[in-house]
């Protein structure tokens, strides 16, 4: 006699249920907790984000599927919850990122009066969610989990209450972010209703049909593809970015531009790959448009630069159409070759621009403005932190010795070419020069001369920014020499 309970595979969900627990945890703990000992908290997040690293060893060579449903007749049981390479490929990214954010953020809270129980609070359950989305494999766990990641951010870009800068931009992330959800959640919505289904493989054998395609389908995948565009920041959906990336906590910054638009991206391509495949005629095209308009608005737009995290912000847009072009150059029944390639970048860039966002979260403390000023001659008195962020920069642009970035880059590259999408590999060569001019600007101000008239720049390092700075410079470095550790997903 069939059962209606199911078994739940423990192992498989224990690294984002251990963060959820985690920011229950803190939140009460800091309650209770004298004011001088709460900073401990912050490091106790750290300590339980690795732990969650730790708990996904076991599973490398395991794949795993729980929360699932019996398939019909020959088919095999559709599962909303499910392990494999590309799960634990983006939930270690995830924690990994987090590790670094926690550390940059532990002087960030502690000299902002930014309330510490509900910084790590707010912080943790995004990363569950995002650890939730990266194995997400049905329509309503994806919209769920992409909502968790989303709704604690609004709050920490405006935990800083005396700060208008922060209250402005965490309305509009919150404003952006309530569209894009309605337009996904129509799109979807559409999808569902013409083919009853909310798993992703059901929905890709539902739109396999022989047949002519309806209509409603088609304006239902543009909808979930626009939806998306808002959460990876791909333009015309990006005008949130800069003013939100400038107005929060720099770590903050630094969490949406790698772990918050990586959870994005995961979601997106899950959602294409895993279940709108067979309509990749149609979804191919389109990503290939707003990856050309991604890239080059982004890249333009950084040349007029003069504020750090605001270049960084439209250096992320830039990114995104990087990470857009494999899926652009798509067709049916070539889907899973693009889709390494897609991942192989996300993974380069998130180590590239942490790199990047710690040297700039250390500098914004000493200078609040931020200004791309502030880094001249940095390597003649901080010679370690200049050369750990000119080498984040070089990695960016895909110039020696940044040689994580030029393979990604390269893999990146490779397949619009190979899919006949020329165009798409011209647009993107073209950006990769303009890109460098601002690159290689912000590094060489580093190693200029300094105003004879101006105190040279030099800043107190705490060993929690030296140690954030020095994991992802020995990230970078090391992935370099080893890019084949990255690159093996392209």
């Amino acid at each position: 006699m069939p059962t209606s309970v199911q078994s739940v595979d423990w192992l498989a969900v224990a690294a984002p249920l251990l963060v959820a627990v985690l920011a229950l945890l803190l939140l009460v703990l800091d309650a209770f907790l004298p004011p001088p000992r709460r900073h401990l908290t912050g490091w106790l997040a750290a300590l339980g984000l690795l732990g969650a690293l730790g708990l996904l060893a076991p599973l490398v060579h395991d794949r795993r599927e729980t929360f699932c449903v019996p398939g019909r007749g020959l088919v095999l049981p559709s599962c909303s919850y499910v392990v494999d390479d590309l799960t634990l490929v983006f939930q270690a990214l995830v924690l990994a990122g987090a590790v670094v954010v926690v550390l940059l953020s532990l002087d960030t809270v502690r000299l902002g009066r930014i309330p510490q129980g509900e910084y790590w609070f707010l912080l943790l359950c995004s990363v569950s969610g995002a650890l939730t989305l990266a194995a997400s494999r049905d329509v309503l766990t994806l919209v769920v989990s992409l909502e968790v990641v989303s709704l604690p951010a609004f709050a920490l870009v405006a935990l800083r209450r005396f700060d208008g800068r922060g209250s402005e931009a965490a309305l509009k992330l919150f404003l952006v972010s309530v569209v894009s959800t309605a337009v996904m959640l129509f799109g979807l919505s559409l999808v569902y209703g013409v083919t009853g289904q909310v798993y992703l493989d059901r929905i890709a054998t539902a739109l396999d049909q022989p047949g002519d395609r309806k209509a409603v389908l088609l304006i239902g995948v543009v909808l979930a593809i626009a939806g998306f565009g808002f959460k990876v920041a791909a333009v015309p959906f990006h005008f949130w970015a800069p003013d939100t990336y400038e107005g929060a906590p720099v770590p903050v910054a630094a969490y949406l531009s790698v772990v918050s638009k990586a959870a994005g991206f995961v979601g997106l391509a899950l959602l294409l790959t895993r279940g709108f495949a067979p309509y990749a005629d149609v979804w191919g095209p389109t990503l290939g448009v707003l990856a050309a308009a991604t890239m080059t608005v982004g890249n333009l737009a950084a040349l007029r630069q003069t504020q750090a995290v605001r270049l960084l912000a439209w250096s992320s847009i830039a990114q995104s159409g990087y990470m857009l072009v494999p899926l652009g150059a798509a067709s049916v029944g070539h889907v899973d070759d693009v889709l390494p390639a897609t991942v192989a970048y996300v993974l380069a860039y998130g180590v590239m621009n942490m790199g990047a966002f710690a040297v700039v979260t250390l500098v914004g403390r000493h200078r609040p403005a931020n200004r791309l000023a502030d880094y001249r001659a940095l390597g003649r008195t901080e010679p370690l932190t200049a050369f750990a962020l000119a080498f984040a920069l070089a990695c960016l642009a895909g110039l020696p010795p940044g040689l994580l970035g030029l393979f990604a880059k390269v893999v990146v590259f490779r397949a619009p070419v190979d899919h006949g999408v020329g165009w798409l590999a011209v647009v993107m060569a073209v950006n990769v020069v303009i890109g460098l001019y601002y690159y290689l600007a912000w590094a060489a101000s580093l190693y200029s001369r300094s105003d004879p008239a101006a105190s040279p720049p030099s800043y107190r390092i705490s060993w929690s920014d030296g140690l954030a700075i020095g994991i992802t410079l020995g990230a970078a470095l090391w992935l370099s020499v080893a890019p084949g550790l990255v690159l093996r997903f392209g």
